[in-house]
């Protein structure tokens, strides 16, 4: 395999195939290519069999990517090699095994709205209201729960004293059971059971064990605690385990991802070999030098500085407006302006912002300008109304043990079933504890249902439910979706639903039959063309903008930019309270702050070739009008990598503001002192905020500056591991490449 095309450190990475590999991969540096190398070099150089090579990655559209890239690499077949997402790599493991610990291998698998219902449920059968026990939050409860790998009794167990914790652990547990009743498995139990599964049945783990001789985990900085295990789990015996990740990327931790991962992989393995891919291809050395300079104030990331061949660059571009109205239209005119001066297409420009709810000015800027943008994360296909009844008629052919869905479906269309009759089943089904499709097939012999509903459900259950059963072994899934949207007479409904406005009964219709152009899709690619195949393959699919190839300008949180880059990018908002996010500066906490000055990374490093940041004097914003102050982040920013368009009279710095006591007597204290005196006293010298220190200049004896410890003599070092003697924090351990240390 020719590797001759890679750089130094690239090429590094790519041949270091035994034994634990970590790739601290910057922002735009190459890693998806390297990764796809790396696999190529295994199966051609070194003779490893696809089937023993495992590979991670977070989202379909990078699995799909890297799957394309490797086979275009490979003059060999390697389609036995797993490259996946975790939840698709673990739904595998558990449609062969998961019988091993109780489940059916046919289960479905719920989405959130599926969960919201059956929460509700469980509140109800538990006399709980839904109101005090919001079901989101307890579904964001019982996810956090699962993601630190705790089961209910042990959930139970840890909030014994707490009395509403205790009734949401009673929640969990009945929820669980649920579950389990009805042959479902939510997101969060893909890797939950898994890990159980592996941990409980020596069998199958050694099967994989066996099985995954070389595992790579891509955006390794974003696994939770649950993703985590199950990587450690897998990698045990053979230890050639290589993840990619940036530590200055990590963006997630209000979901769950441990920045810790990361941070401490060298922790978890031995002999770690550590590679630094450092030259980054997309943006321009003047948007890296900012990005640079605002992540080293960070104390908690490994030390890499990013770097480019492409040292020419437009100044980063600074605006003050007046308000958000000023703001949005000095947007809308600078990307009019580039585009007719530039010859620019409109997708080559992005506005990014901290929350969703800063868009609409941008949208009423852009529509009065007219220019065609696209905000992304709208809503997804498969979460419209239409296209979620179909799929639960499809999981309900193949699994009628799914209540959820059942119930989504027994009076779509309108077949006279009302609410309190299905009251009655449920509660004859959690009676008699079954599933409430068994009491629909024995609803003849229930009395308490009027003869009325009863005909109608038996009519559902025979001529609806049992006729398309059959049909499932018959036909295709495209065909079988023809077949329920015919018997159901699904497009009268749409046209009964929707009848006071034919554009949007239309429109439900076009997207029920892009279902069915899903379905032929997956006939065509799928290797398994069966209907459960299909279901979690829909369930897994994390659906991107269905307008991406149209030209217009992309509109996104930070968040839903990470991975993508853009020739020009507009960041709106850049103001304290906003960005960083109000509930960070409210909490003062060290690790808040540091995440949302990553996030700020990310934003920057989205840039190819010119950036705007924008701030406003006030700002309108949920409804309440509040004076401005520059984000903390743009005083970090180098004063020679920006250009200043405007200066206003009433721009209130970050640096001018006075936040608590502590900080207005720090700012006087620092005001009166001599400096240069003080520094004498103590027999250091004044730190240079200019100049970053070399790490391999850190030797024993020498005096050294620590952000958060302050000033030290190293006194011993071993590995990158240093012990520092500190004046006033007495003596600490370090590891000189997670922290910024400066000789004095």
């Amino acid at each position: 395999m020719n590797l001759d095309t890679l750089n130094p450190a690239q090429r590094e990475a790519v041949e270091k195939t035994e034994g634990p590999v970590l790739i601290l991969a910057g922002a735009g540096s190459g890693k998806t290519r390297v990764l796809t190398t790396r696999i190529g070099h295994l199966i051609e150089d070194k003779g490893v069999q696809p089937a023993n090579i495992l590979a991670i990655t977070f989202t379909n559209k990078a699995a799909n990517e890297m799957r394309e890239r490797v086979e275009e690499t490979l003059e060999s077949d390697a389609s036995d090699m797993w490259i996946s997402t975790f939840h698709s790599c673990c739904v595998r493991i558990l449609r062969k095994d998961i019988n091993r610990i109780g489940y059916n291998r046919s289960f479905v698998i719920y989405d959130s709205a599926d969960q919201v219902t059956l929460v509700k449920d469980c509140l109800k059968e538990l006399n709980l209201n839904d109101k005090e026990f919001e079901p989101k939050m307890i579904i964001s409860t019982i996810s956090g729960a699962k993601d630190k790998l705790y089961d209910p009794k042990q959930f139970k167990a840890m909030h014994m004293n707490d009395n509403r914790m205790s009734k949401i652990a009673d929640v969990y547990a009945l929820y669980q059971d649920r579950l389990k009743r009805n042959s479902a498995l939510d997101f969060d139990d893909l890797i939950f059971k898994t890990v159980e599964l592996l941990k409980s049945d020596k069998e199958v783990l050694d099967y994989y064990r066996n099985r995954f001789k070389y595992i790579m985990v891509d955006e390794y900085q974003d696994t939770s605690k649950a993703q985590y295990e199950l990587i450690k789990i897998l990698a045990k015996e053979h230890q050639n385990i290589c993840v990619v990740g940036d530590d200055d990327q990590s963006i997630y931790g209000w979901r769950g991802a441990d920045i810790r991962n990361i941070l401490e992989f060298e922790k978890d393995y031995d002999d770690v070999h550590v590679v630094k891919l450092e030259q980054n291809y997309r943006s321009t050395q003047i948007i890296l030098d900012a990005a640079n300079t605002v992540i080293s104030n960070n104390i908690e990331r490994k030390r890499k500085r990013l770097w480019s061949e492409k040292k020419d660059g437009e100044l980063i571009k600074i605006q003050v407006a007046q308000d958000e109205i000023e703001e949005s239209d000095f947007v809308a005119d600078m990307i009019a302006k580039i585009s007719r001066e530039q010859n620019r297409s409109y997708k080559d420009f992005a506005v990014l912002y901290r929350a969703n709810a800063q868009s609409r000015s941008v949208e009423d800027a852009l529509n009065r300008s007219q220019i065609p943008y696209n905000i992304y994360g709208g809503t997804k296909f498969y979460e419209r109304k239409e296209i979620k009844d179909l799929i639960a008629y499809l999981r309900v052919i193949q699994n009628p043990q799914d209540d959820i869905s059942i119930k989504r479906i027994i009076n779509v269309p309108r077949r006279g079933i009302g609410l309190r009759t299905i009251e009655k089943i449920e509660d004859r089904a959690s009676l008699k504890q079954e599933s409430i499709y068994s009491v629909l097939i024995d609803i003849e012999t229930n009395s308490e249902i009027s003869t009325k509903a009863r005909n109608s459900i038996s009519e559902f259950v025979d001529n609806v439910i049992g006729t398309l059963r059959t049909m499932r072994e018959v036909y295709p899934v495209s065909k079988l979706i023809e077949k329920v949207i015919e018997s159901i007479d699904y497009y009268g409904y749409i046209d009964e639903l929707y009848k006071g406005d034919k554009e949007e009964a239309e429109e439900r219709k076009d997207n029920v039959k892009e279902f069915i152009s899903v379905a032929m899709e997956f006939e065509q690619n799928s290797e398994e063309k069966d209907l459960e195949t299909f279901l979690t393959g829909v369930a897994l699919t994390s659906e991107s903008s269905e307008e991406e190839e149209i030209d217009k300008v992309s509109l996104m949180t930070i968040h839903t930019s990470k991975g993508l880059e853009f020739p020009v990018v507009f960041i709106v908002g850049m103001e304290d309270g906003l960005f960083p996010i109000a509930r960070a500066v409210r909490s003062m906490s060290d690790s808040e702050i540091e995440e949302e000055r990553r996030l700020c990374y990310v934003g920057i490093t989205r840039a190819k070739e010119i950036l705007y940041l924008t701030l406003t004097q006030k700002r309108t914003l949920y409804g309440k009008t509040n004076p401005s102050i520059a984000s903390r982040f743009m005083e970090e920013l180098p004063k020679e990598c920006i250009e200043r368009l405007n200066s206003a009279e009433k721009e209130l710095s970050y640096s001018k503001a006075n936040y608590n006591v502590l900080d207005k007597y720090k700012q006087k204290y620092m005001n009166t002192i001599n400096k240069t005196a003080v520094a004498k006293q103590v027999n250091a010298t004044i730190k240079s905020n200019e100049k970053e220190t070399n790490i391999d200049d850190i030797k024993p004896g020498a005096r050294v500056h620590h952000p958060k410890f302050g000033v030290g003599t190293v006194v011993g070092m071993m590995g990158t591991d240093v012990t520092i003697a500190f004046e006033q924090q007495g003596i600490k351990k370090i590891n000189k490449e997670y922290t910024t240390l400066d000789v004095l």
